[in-house]
Parts: structure tokens; C-alpha cells; sequence
């Protein structure tokens, strides 16, 4: 299972596990809301952490998959839909813990959470202009400027978590060797609270929002979907799995 969770006290930790960069493919997308539902409806449960094992939190779509089978778009597109939404709907705060890269989807989850803990070596991607797809710039747009969120997207370009956190979207920058003590620690304090107060501290959180983000995600992958259908979409694909597969050599 290239996703398993782990109690520890008071938090729930939900670790992706699947090598080699950790990206999801539809069935994964289509299973992880019922893993965040199932963590966070637990009433001994007042924190969740998502964090990873491997080079990277997380790549998000399975390409490989797209490639060889773009049929499933409409699928992963649910999947991802639901993670995201999972995120921001649980009962209780949801802090990631991002190290190395965070790519497509793996923004999602960052930017539907509640807060962020990020390794020094963590940096924030969105390549779909380059990958044949659209989507992504939803949660990035909670996260950061909107004339930053727009280079980003429309250059596939990167942005280091130090920057992230003088842009008030990483809420700490830690060293990789420490992240997991930190963002524990972290969640520990968030764990220590009443979980009534946490439950109607981001009922009124989300409430007071001042976009509905899961409402502008939705809209953004009507694009995806569009893209998705064009040819120079499957293009894009190819290029990027014949890349990677010469890579090896």
C-alpha cells in the first residue's frame, strides 16, 4: 500500500510510501480521502501530519499512467478533487511536512492543509504547462501572491521553501534531518488543545475563508480535462516518459 497511517498520541501521521518519487496514480488519488476521512473522524485524534519517506514528499500524478491510459483522466481528476478536499474538510488542523520536492498534486495537499513544516531542501513546482495538463494554481493561490502563483504556473518554474517562508507560506524551515522531530513537536502543541475547540476552530476558519477553494479547483480542472484532450497534451506526455526512460541509461 503506497500509503499507511501511524498513531502517535494524539496525532495521526499519514506517510506516502511509494518509490521512487512518490507519485499517486488514480487508484492511490481515489484512496487517500477515505484514509484522511478515517484519521480525522477519530475521536482520540486532534492533529493529522502527512509526510513521506523517500527523495521527495511528493510528484503527483502517476505520468506513466496518463500516458499509457488517458482515458482515466476523469478519474484521477476525482481522486485528486476528493484528496484536496479531505484536507481542508477534516474535523481537525492537518499540517504537512514537505521535504525535497513537492510537485502537482503534492501542492495540493500542501495548499489544502492547514499549515506547513518544510525541509531547507524542499522546493514547490508546478511543470503541468510542460507535462500536458493544467491545475495546481487552486491550492498554490492560498499559499502564495497572485502575480507569483501566475510565473510559476506559466514558466513551470520552482520556488525554494526559504522563499516560501518569507512569503508567509511555510509556516517553519527546518533541516532535513530534523523535519520529522519538528513537525511532531508541532503537532504535539496543535495535539495538546481541546479537540471540540480545534473542531470549531476550523469549522470558523474555513468559514471565514475568503475563497472557496475546492469550488476554484473544481473549475481549474474543467481545464485539465480540456487540455487533456488536445493533442499537444499527449505530446507532452510522451516527451516526458521517453525523457525519464533514456535517464536511466
Amino acid at each position: 500500500m503506497p500509503i499507511h497511517t501511524e498513531i502517535h498520541g494524539a496525532t495521526a501521521e499519514i506517510i506516502i510510501d511509494h518509490p521512487p518519487v512518490n507519485a499517486l496514480d488514480s487508484a492511490g488519488w481515489n484512496a487517500l480521502p477515505g484514509i484522511i476521512a478515517a484519521a480525522g473522524n477519530n475521536p482520540e485524534i486532534r492533529c493529522l501530519l502527512i509526510r513521506a519517506t523517500g527523495r521527495g514528499f511528493c510528484a503527483g500524478v502517476d505520468i506513466k499512467e496518463m500516458q499509457a491510459h488517458p482515458e482515466r483522466i476523469v478519474t484521477l481528476n476525482e481522486g485528486n478533487y476528493l484528496s484536496f478536499r479531505a484536507v481542508r474538510a477534516c474535523p481537525v488542523p492537518v499540517i504537512t511536512a514537505p521535504h525535497g520536492f513537492v510537485i502537482g498534486g503534492g501542492i495540493g495537499l500542501c495548499g489544502a492543509s492547514d499549515s506547513i513544516i518544510a525541509s531547507e531542501d524542499c522546493f514547490f513546482s508546478l511543470p503541468e504547462i510542460d507535462r500536458g495538463a493544467m491545475g495546481g494554481a487552486s491550492h498554490l493561490s492560498r499559499m502564495l501572491p497572485l502575480h507569483k502563483v501566475r510565473a510559476l504556473f506559466f514558466t513551470g518554474g520552482r520556488i525554494g521553501a526559504a522563499e516560501m517562508f518569507r512569503l508567509g507560506a511555510v509556516e517553519k524551515v527546518v533541516a532535513a534531518g530534523v523535519l520529522l522531530d519538528e513537525a511532531r513537536a508541532f503537532a504535539t502543541v496543535i495535539g495538546s488543545k481541546s479537540r471540540k475547540a480545534l473542531v470549531l476552530a476550523k469549522q470558523a476558519l474555513n468559514g471565514i475563508e475568503g475563497r472557496d477553494v475546492d469550488r476554484d479547483y473544481r473549475f481549474e480542472q474543467g481545464f485539465t480535462l480540456e487540455m487533456y484532450m488536445h493533442e499537444d497534451s499527449q505530446r507532452a506526455r510522451d516527451a516526458f516518459v521517453e525523457s525519464k526512460t533514456q535517464a536511466k541509461y
